[in-house]
């Protein structure tokens, strides 16, 4: 579901690794009806969406309806709420994420780590940074907010957040501490989309046949 870049280096990366791409569904088809879509849909074990924010709760009413699990990665979206009561009406499945990259999944733990350990230093000021592409629609990225929420739920305080948007950039996010004494900075470099199709791919195969 949705054929940009990273819809494209998804199927690629899916016929590398031996999988059937079974349905392609692009922004052309966007007048396409839930209904019709589920028809599509049908008989297939598992979709992946990499679209625009609008039309997410389409694709996941026409998942559910259809019966096939939904791996989610598209950004900017938040009616989580809703998603789930679609899905829990039709006894579907779905598994989102704002970044489906293993080694960010990886990075989501050690912030919490380190945000439980700043927890209690009120000398260290907590911020974010986040750069990517200047095609990227939201900003601040999905995966920053994820990692705000994250860091505010364990320190009890506001964390900044700043974007920015030039040139080519995959994604990069940076998670600092500030004090007049020091600075520590943990951060994450994308060097290409691959890991994303990666961990898309893997959510694929391990929600094939669940619920919920």
């Amino acid at each position: 579901l949705g054929h940009g870049a990273m819809g494209q280096l998804v199927e690629v990366e899916a016929q590398r690794k031996g999988d059937e791409i079974g349905y392609i569904v692009s922004s052309k088809q966007s007048g396409t009806s839930v209904d019709e879509l589920a028809r599509d849909l049908h008989g297939h074990d598992v979709a992946i969406d990499f679209s625009v924010a609008g039309a997410v709760l389409k694709h996941v009413e026409a998942c559910a309806q259809s019966g096939v699990p939904l791996v989610e990665g598209t950004t900017g979206w938040s009616q989580h709420d809703e998603a789930k009561r679609i899905v829990e009406q039709h006894n579907g499945a779905l598994v989102y994420g704002a970044n489906f990259s293993i080694g960010m999944n990886v990075f989501y733990r050690i912030i919490k780590d380190a945000s439980k350990l700043f927890a209690t230093l009120d000398q260290y000021a907590p911020f974010i940074e986040e750069a990517h592409h200047s095609r990227k629609r939201d900003a601040p990225s999905g995966t920053a907010i994820k990692l705000c929420e994250l860091m505010t739920d364990r320190m009890g305080r506001e964390v900044p957040v700043s974007s920015t948007r030039a040139g080519y950039i995959p994604g990069t996010h940076r998670v600092g501490f500030d004090s007049e004494a020091d600075q520590i900075l943990l951060t994450h470099t994308a060097r290409s989309r691959q890991g994303f199709a990666s961990g898309a791919l893997l959510a694929a195969h391990w929600i094939a046949g669940r619920k919920g």
